[in-house]
């Protein structure tokens, strides 16, 4: 867990290596280096930097954005809303698969591993990479947001043509730090319990990326995750 910055696609360590070496990482480091003695810490560390490791910097099509990873045991494996293999699906990821299937027709997977879409250039980015076992948001402000917004700042200014979509206002509030003149910007509430009826039923993004890809001669994602 201290050793953090080795185990990172090579494209994505060359864009980020200002971060690897600031102050505010080594203390993320110390931080998570003492959570781990006292605590389960999710996702495992292997699979901290999955999100980047399934989808180099430079195969980037599509920004999905997260907050934090989800804390129950075997569920976080480092994509945001995705599951681990034999996982049972949370209620959110449930209702993204609803979309899915009313958007694009794709019927709803037993599995909720969405890791057919980073390997497609989704990159599925929780803002805070961990999280303390049973306790949301127990990791945020101690250095992961400055971490991931530096990644999204990188693609938006480095990069053109590609789709941002963000769930609910903690995601929306992101849309600060990237160009919409240069890149699509999807927004809706999230997709929780809480909120989903509220517009993210119906809201057809998976389409809408898709017929933005397409215009600008990009191919498609396959979002059938299975």
């Amino acid at each position: 867990m201290a050793n953090l910055n080795p185990v990172i696609e090579e494209g994505w360590k060359n864009v980020l290596s200002d971060q690897f070496n600031a102050s505010y990482f080594a203390q993320l480091k110390e931080f998570l280096v003492e959570e781990k003695s006292h605590y389960t810490i999710f996702p495992p560390g292997s699979q901290i930097f999955n999100a980047f490791n399934f989808t180099p910097f430079d195969k980037v099509k599509v920004v999905l954005l997260g907050q934090d990873p989800y804390h129950g045991p075997g569920q976080a494996h480092g994509l945001c809303f995705s599951v681990a293999e034999g996982i049972a699906k949370p209620p959110s990821l449930q209702n993204i698969l609803k979309e899915l299937n009313s958007d694009l027709g794709f019927s709803i997977p037993a599995s909720g591993n969405l890791e057919k879409w980073a390997k497609q250039g989704v990159l599925m980015l929780n803002a805070t990479l961990t999280v303390r076992a049973h306790q949301a948001g127990s990791h945020q402000n101690k250095g992961w947001e400055i971490f991931t917004d530096a990644a999204i700042k990188a693609l938006a200014q480095q990069r053109e043509h590609l789709v941002f979509i963000l769930w609910g206002n903690y995601a929306q509030a992101k849309a600060s730090l990237i160009d919409d003149t240069k890149h699509l910007i999807l927004k809706t509430v999230h997709p929780s319990p809480m909120s989903v009826t509220r517009g993210f039923y119906g809201c057809k993004h998976f389409s809408k990326t898709n017929e933005y890809l397409r215009k600008h001669g990009i191919e498609e994602i396959d979002w059938n995750p299975q």
